[in-house]
């Protein structure tokens, strides 16, 4: 396989076949964001449980201590009261059966979350297929179906994730930017580690944990000593 310049460099300056601690795993990563923007750095669990069983999912939001260094643009669906309390924390789209009509008429997705109350997801079900293979679709277990929507909207302005697992038993996590610092970002992989290790189900058998690896949006993967989690 042949690669660019700044990931083969990138390749040569460590041992990509050692683990190592988290904190020079990040530094590793950092060193190696050569792209001219911020690069995301991105979290990379895999599990030892089976996907496919219902009693060993995993999945949850944590809000990261210094959240992710992306503003996410928020659509809510409400109305009333609930409405302006979402308008008043800073959703950068509130709506009601008009809002849900110009995602299904005109394809509109320029939001990053959605954020509904319980009595409104009758109407948002209407565009479930619409939501869902972009995984917009407003879940409890997300926070993102809630009377409290106020409180919802800050924690997504303040940089709350979701962790899930996908169909290779992986978890895809964005943990900050570049620009963050190893400080920060050594603290955001250790809060969610911490959540993700755990959300272990009780189902689950054998090693929990299988590897973690940690990358930028350009650069190679550094494994991460999970044995230390």
């Amino acid at each position: 396989m042949k690669y660019g310049k700044n990931y083969a460099e990138s390749l040569k300056s460590y041992d990509h076949s050692k683990v190592y601690d988290s904190a020079e795993a990040v530094n590793i990563v950092l060193n190696n964001a050569k792209a001219k923007f911020d690069e995301t750095v991105e979290l990379h669990v895999r599990l030892g449980i089976d996907p496919r069983q219902a009693d060993q999912q995993v999945r949850g939001v944590l809000v990261l201590p210094h959240g992710t260094g992306k503003t996410k643009k928020v659509l809510v669906i409400a109305k009333g009261d609930r409405a302006d309390q979402a308008q008043a924390a800073g959703a950068d789209f509130v709506g009601a059966e008009e809002m849900v009509q110009k995602i299904q008429t005109e394809n509109w997705f320029g939001f990053d979350v959605m954020i509904t109350t319980p009595d409104m997801m009758g109407v948002v079900g209407r565009i479930g297929r619409l939501l869902g293979p972009k995984g917009l679709m407003p879940n409890p277990k997300s926070g993102t179906v809630t009377m409290d929507v106020a409180k919802a909207v800050a924690e997504v302005k303040a940089g709350k994730v979701e962790y899930r697992l996908d169909k290779t038993a992986i978890i895809h996590c964005p943990i900050g930017k570049k620009s963050f610092g190893a400080e920060k970002i050594v603290e955001n992989f250790n809060a969610l580690m911490d959540a993700i290790i755990k959300a272990k189900p009780a189902a689950a058998k054998g090693q929990y944990v299988k590897s973690v690896s940690l990358t930028s949006t350009m650069g190679p993967g550094v494994k991460v000593n999970y044995n230390k989690l």
